[in-house]
């Protein structure tokens, strides 16, 4: 087969389809025609669509329909029907003057009622309504067949005196038991503002708590001496203690600067009777 000729290869090197560059030397052999962007433009022109979800067949829906209302069906028999979800025991803690006997008693809870049916909140609010001296009630469902029931006890800052009886008054006033004697270490509140214009400016359920307030903020070492907490007036609250010994603390304001005062007077002045902490960066004290 004869060679082209020159005039050939000139035109083909022109030609937009040759395998040839213009400007390059002629090695002879063909180059391959470069098609990148040719694929990219068919590549843009695919369409992809994401795969068609088949929908479900009926029979599908109905069994699924089914099953879910079996397990709810199964699910509240065992909730409400069966033997094994039900009330068995009750049990109480965090008592200290009333006994776990009482606690559960005063719940009501019925036994051998499903345990999911037991109204937590109201079960709670029957043992503070039968039992004063609960401050709190914690209910919870223990499962699979108990109630618990955790109580926190008010505890007594202040007895009142009152026909022959004391009563216990907690530190935010409230009068929740009736005792036929007094208990040690808990002082007796002594109202005697009768004459005084504080009674008439304030009552006298205020100067009561004023003097709750006085003795729930004592130290240990201080409120187990104390016998009496004497209120005349809003601003003349004094301490009987023990020995003979008196504290004039004035009103129920800077309670914590006047305990520490009255703390390092009694460890340095031994000797003294009667203590004036109402200014306590000023006191004063007799008898050393």
């Amino acid at each position: 087969m004869a060679e082209p000729t020159t005039a050939r290869r000139g035109a083909e090197k022109l030609s937009p389809g040759s395998p040839y560059r213009q400007g390059e030397p002629d090695s002879g052999r063909p180059r391959p025609v470069r098609r990148g962007r040719g694929f990219l433009r068919r590549l843009r022109s695919v369409r992809f669509s994401p795969p068609r979800l088949r929908r479900p067949s009926r029979r599908t829906v109905i069994f699924v329909l089914l099953a879910v209302a079996l397990l709810g069906a199964a699910g509240v028999y065992v909730l409400y029907g069966s033997a094994w979800a039900r009330v068995e025991k009750v049990h109480a803690s965090g008592t200290r003057v009333l006994t776990p006997r009482q606690v559960v008693e005063a719940a009501g809870v019925p036994r051998n009622a499903p345990l999911i049916s037991v109204d937590t909140e109201v079960v709670a609010a029957r043992v503070r309504e039968k039992l004063p001296r609960v401050a709190t009630a914690e209910v919870v469902r223990v499962w699979p067949n108990e109630i618990g029931l955790k109580v926190t006890e008010r505890k007594p800052e202040v007895l009142l005196k009152k026909g022959g009886k004391f009563i216990e008054v907690d530190a935010h006033g409230v009068r929740f038991a009736t005792l036929d004697r007094a208990h040690r270490g808990v002082p007796i509140l002594e109202l005697d503002a009768d004459q005084s214009p504080s009674m008439r400016r304030f009552g006298a359920a205020r100067l009561e708590r004023e003097g709750v307030r006085v003795s729930a903020g004592l130290p240990s070492v201080i409120r187990q001496d104390t016998l009496v907490v004497r209120v005349r007036s809003y601003d003349s609250i004094t301490l009987d203690l023990t020995g003979g010994r008196t504290v004039m603390w004035g009103s129920s304001e800077r309670g914590g600067a006047k305990a520490r005062t009255l703390l390092a007077l009694m460890k340095t002045e031994r000797d003294a009777d009667h203590f004036d902490v109402s200014a306590p960066s000023a006191p004063a004290l007799t008898g050393s």
